[in-house]
């Protein structure tokens, strides 16, 4: 099916993913129809949509004609000839369990179009199996959404043995038009790639406490704070539900071997229906105690070489066995479970030569299956290289892993590439956009810069606490990661090249002190603005103090920094600090058209006015000493020649920076 033919979608289940699914598809312009097993479960999932949706039209994520639309497009049904009668996609988002989801395609398969692709919402289970129940394997897959649809973008696309290329291209295609970000597996494996590496993880950190070989406190401050994870593996475990991964690594045992035997630390928790936060207990007390208080100081050399070594392992696993590739592995995991990076770089960053011989003396240890080094991680090992390859394998261009970087004609482009963590500024990122902007300044073609952030939801949402708390609050540290913020931010205020910064969503925090730094600021209506550091008990660290009060004055700085309240875009054009608000589907069109109208300017003038201006900062007689001789200076130029003939002639000049 060619995917422009799509316009019905079914979506079998109105729980918490099946309305979510819907809503998503609604949003996206499809009409939905949405079904359960009686009349209240199907009311309540189109309530729950109606609710989100006024939501959304509330805090001006989309507009109220747009919520309307959506639910205009969702058609709540119980009997199911009528739910899939006419649809072009099925997707199935019943309870997690194989018999219930094969009772549900032997009876669409009686009512569904014959050239309807079915995709199945399963975090782990076999797509293969399942598939075996329809009358149409090749039009089967896995299209597995995360918890909740509205706000996550991973979709996992996952081959059965028998579907067809051309289905996984049509439903990769389909979550593409749904604003998601779908990353295919090549092969039908239990847990897929998330679950594949999270339960595992999940798993040893159990068994690290089973052993008594760590306490819970130690093994998630070293994977919240060590490794740099949103969540300690416990306090995850509580968040999602105990019974859940139990579960899903009952299901990976049972397929795969002795290596997924679930830690009976985790059954114990289960059978006593202990299962985190939705009973109030789990591995922390959620009624009278305040939850998860994880230690800072508690992170664990030994606990974090074992948690990467198992990793490292999975990751190996999935590679061998042809699931994925190590990039597709880790955008998954980055984006499904918001890690700041993914395992295989991770890893690679370790070094896999340690990690093989930390599973070999734990293998000799313990005999334990889970920790027989794969293959592929030996192979990779013995020949000194990594998941990506050896350093000595790259080119000489600079490669990003935060950031975009490019020029289009005499325009550099950066765009902050971490989606995943709403494009929060971690301290690798502010190294790499140091590097960039180097490079764009050095670049023989680039007159102006335009500054974006990836996807729709945040310009950058701020700095990357989580990641720079695995520093261990160091104050030390934090002096020196405050510098290094001041001099890169600094930097791109005093780079030749105009800068335009185009803000899209959230732009708060250090995301505001980078906005800060640009020359012209334009933003979408939808945007929140603002510096909440007060809030955290932190000041602006990033030049914040300073900057912002140069734009919009010392008394609109201090109500900005002091109050730590949030601003629309609208707000902050009447302080001066945004120079144009536009709507969100024509921000990046509207930033380009402005960086290349500056582009298009002398480039000699507009550096040295640049220069001037920072110069007269703090000291106007300095600044007027740099006015007046970058004017002498331009008077014997091609440009001002250029200038003054186009004018003459009333033409628009060329200008070429001589």
């Amino acid at each position: 099916m060619d995917p422009d033919e799509i316009e019905r979608i079914a979506v079998l289940g109105a729980g918490n993913m099946g309305h979510g699914i819907a809503e998503v598809a609604a949003l996206a312009g499809y009409h939905v129809t949405m079904r359960d097993i009686n009349e209240e479960f199907v009311q309540n999932g189109y309530e729950q949509i109606e609710w989100s949706l006024d939501k959304l039209a509330e805090k001006d994520q989309i507009s109220r004609d747009e919520a309307d639309g959506a639910l205009d497009r969702v058609t709540p049904v119980v009997e199911l000839e009528a739910a899939v009668g006419d649809a072009d996609v099925v997707i199935e988002a019943v309870p997690e369990k194989m018999d219930i989801k094969k009772e549900v395609y032997r009876e669409v398969v009686e009512y569904a179009p014959p050239e309807a692709i079915f995709a199945t919402n399963t975090s782990s289970l076999s797509i293969t199996d399942l598939a075996e129940v329809s009358d149409r394997p090749e039009q089967f897959c896995g299209m597995h959404f995360f918890n909740p649809p509205v706000r996550m973008q991973l979709v996992e696309v996952i081959s059965g043995a028998d579907t067809a290329d051309d289905t996984l291209d049509t439903i990769e295609e389909l979550a593409e038009s749904m604003g998601k970000t779908p990353v295919r597996v090549r092969k039908d494996s239990p847990g897929f790639i998330v679950n594949r590496v999270l339960v595992p993880l999940m798993n040893e950190a159990a068994w690290l406490v089973e052993s008594g070989d760590a306490t819970i406190e130690a093994v998630d401050s070293t994977t919240k704070y060590g490794i740099g994870l949103p969540m300690g593996s416990f306090e995850l475990a509580d968040q999602v539900g105990i019974d859940v991964g139990y579960h899903v690594l009952e299901y990976m045992h049972q397929e795969l071997g002795d290596a997924y035997r679930p830690c009976p630390l985790l059954a114990e928790k289960v059978e006593a229906e202990e299962l985190g936060k939705k009973t109030g207990r789990g591995f922390y007390d959620y009624e009278d105690g305040d939850g998860a208080q994880i230690p800072t100081d508690a992170v664990s050399e030994g606990i974090q070489e074992r948690l990467l070594a198992l990793l490292a392992n999975e990751v190996a696993g999935l590679v061998g066995g042809d699931v994925a590739d190590p990039d597709a592995i880790d955008e998954a995991v980055k984006l499904g479970g918001g890690w700041p990076d993914g395992p295989a770089k991770m890893a690679d960053e370790y070094g896999l030569d340690a990690l093989v011989e930390t599973l070999d003396d734990l293998h000799e240890a313990t005999g334990e299956e889970r920790y027989e080094a794969e293959e592929t991680l030996r192979e990779l090992a013995d020949a000194g290289e990594g998941f990506y390859g050896s350093a000595e394998n790259g080119d000489d261009g600079t490669e990003y892993e935060s950031l975009n970087v490019a020029v289009d004609g005499h325009v550099g482009h950066i765009e902050l590439a971490r989606p995943h963590r709403m494009n929060t500024i971690s301290e690798e990122l502010l190294h790499e956009l140091d590097t960039a902007i180097d490079e764009l300044d050095a670049h023989g073609d680039v007159r102006a810069v335009l500054l974006t952030g990836e996807g729709d939801r945040a310009f950058s949402a701020g700095a990357d606490v989580q990641s720079m708390a695995a520093g261990g609050g160091d104050p030390l540290h934090a002096v020196e990661l405050s510098k290094l913020g001041q001099e890169t931010f600094g930097k791109l205020e005093s780079l030749d090249a105009p800068v335009v910064a185009a803000i899209d969503g959230y732009c708060l925090g250090g995301g505001m002190e980078l906005a800060t730094g640009a020359d012209l600021r334009i933003a979408s209506r939808r945007s929140e603005l603002g510096q909440p550091e007060h809030n955290l008990g932190l000041l602006p660290g990033w030049g914040g103090t300073q900057r912002l009060r140069h734009i919009v004055g010392e008394g609109r700085a201090k109500e900005i920094i002091f109050t730590a309240e949030r601003y629309d875009a609208e707000e902050l054009a009447e302080y001066g600090f945004i120079n144009e608000v536009t709507d969100g589907e024509e921000l990046l069109d509207r930033g380009w058209e402005l960086a290349r109208d500056l582009a298009a300017g002398p480039p000699i003038a507009q550096r040295y006015t640049k220069r001037a201006m920072l110069a007269g900062r703090d000291d106007t007689d300095a600044g007027l000493e740099v006015e007046s001789q970058a004017f002498g200076h331009l008077m014997n130029t091609d440009d001002l020649m250029e200038g003054v003939t186009a004018f003459m002639g009333d033409e628009e000049p060329e200008f070429e920076g001589k």
